[in-house]
């Protein structure tokens, strides 16, 4: 099976290149397309999934990954079942459990960030002057509902911490904090519904 991710971004490309494997094993080979942004995906993706629809191998996939941000997370899903269904290619949703699929979309609730804060422990190897209780404050404890963006808050940590007091860098941190995470502990909801889904494309 050969699977191809198509992401919003070279940060997002750098954690699934080290958490996929964690998933799924290193027995099904795969390739992350990042792209400048949310609208450069979603701009483009109909047309590369017609592209895929004319050209994928029978055991061929396809995962799409967005964050959510401020949109309405049914809305946005639903946009990217009817890109979908409009290429001709059948999703989890359409086929439902147990069947095979084609493709798989999924929304990182609000970014992809949710998901290094659903990891203290693997935030905190990577960055080993963070706080120890990091994890026991309030706003973190459910990692999609961090409010004011995850992203800006991990930036706020990391400076807090003596990190990139520069700005967060944020490929070299989404490698750096997916090196050490560990997929079965992560307490973002939506980390563990991108999870389940993967195993379920593989089969």
């Amino acid at each position: 099976m050969y699977i191809e991710f198509l992401v919003e971004e070279p940060s997002t490309e750098a954690a699934l290149y080290n958490l996929v494997p964690k998933i799924i094993g290193d027995a099904v080979d795969f390739f992350v397309h990042p792209h400048q942004g949310k609208l450069d995906l979603l701009a483009k993706l109909p047309g590369r999934l017609k592209g895929y629809r004319a050209a994928l191998p029978e055991d061929g996939r396809i995962v799409v990954l967005v964050d959510r941000d401020d949109d309405d997370c049914h809305t946005l899903k639903a946009r990217l079942e009817e890109m979908a269904r409009a290429a001709g290619l059948t999703t989890r949703a359409v086929v439902g459990d147990g069947a095979q699929f084609q493709v798989l979309n999924r929304l990182a609730i609000e970014e992809l960030e949710a998901w290094f804060f659903g990891d203290i422990d693997a935030l905190r190897a990577a960055y080993p002057r963070l706080s120890a209780s990091l994890a026991q404050r309030a706003k973190y404890r459910n990692p999609d509902a961090i409010a004011g963006g995850t992203w800006e808050a991990l930036e706020r940590e990391l400076k807090r911490a003596g990190y990139f007091l520069g700005g967060l860098q944020k490929i070299a941190a989404a490698r750096e904090i997916a090196v050490h995470m560990q997929p079965d502990r992560n307490s973002s909801h939506s980390f563990q519904v991108f999870q389940q889904g993967l195993l379920a494309l593989i089969g």
